[in-house]
């Protein structure tokens, strides 16, 4: 009996250790020289729906170190508005570099970061564009993660117009999407 107990405990112990070593491997989040890929939508409408707005940005980002990421973001955004003096549908986008840090190495990783870049179409100034931002990527599995993103973007012609543009001329933009490392 003693010899069945010996090895039904010598049997478990070693078909634990693949276990043990896919736990060990099963890191959530990237690695440094990984890149990651996300698609986000943001929409609105009026409570009876006759004016409304969404948007889609995808971007693509090389992670420099494990916590670090830089990449290029496009937004196209669409709005129809009705009800006003102006009835109209406008169409506008946004092309931006960002390079974001990212805290801890868990599951849950807030960042902050900014950008840089240009906004272009029909329902705005074309202008160029700095930004701050921090949100969330909580990684639902080893490389697939939900993102939260606030950015704060202030708008200028020039360099000039720039000191004053942060508190003149702002937007809050936010995103809300799913991305993946590979």
């Amino acid at each position: 009996m003693i010899k069945i107990n010996t090895a039904a405990i010598t049997l478990c112990v070693l078909g634990a250790l693949p276990m043990a070593a896919f736990a060990q491997s099963s890191q959530f989040g990237p690695d440094e020289g990984d890149r990651e890929f996300s698609i986000s939508g943001t929409g609105s409408n009026d409570r009876d729906f006759n004016s409304g707005t969404f948007g889609v940005t995808g971007e693509l980002g090389w992670y420099l170190r494990d916590t670090t990421v830089a990449g290029v973001r496009q937004s196209v955004n669409y709005a129809s508005i009705e009800g006003t003096d102006i009835e109209d549908d406008f169409w506008n986008g946004a092309t931006r570099g960002y390079l974001n840090y990212q805290f801890l190495d868990q599951r849950a990783r807030p960042f902050i970061g900014g950008s840089l870049g240009a906004i272009y179409g029909d329902g705005v100034k074309d202008s160029a564009f700095a930004g701050l931002e921090t949100g969330i990527k909580y990684y639902l599995l080893t490389k697939t993660y939900f993102l939260a993103r606030a950015e704060y973007q202030f708008f200028f012609d020039d360099t000039d117009d720039a000191d004053d543009a942060f508190q003149d001329n702002g937007a809050w933009a936010y995103t809300v999407g799913l991305g993946y490392n590979f």
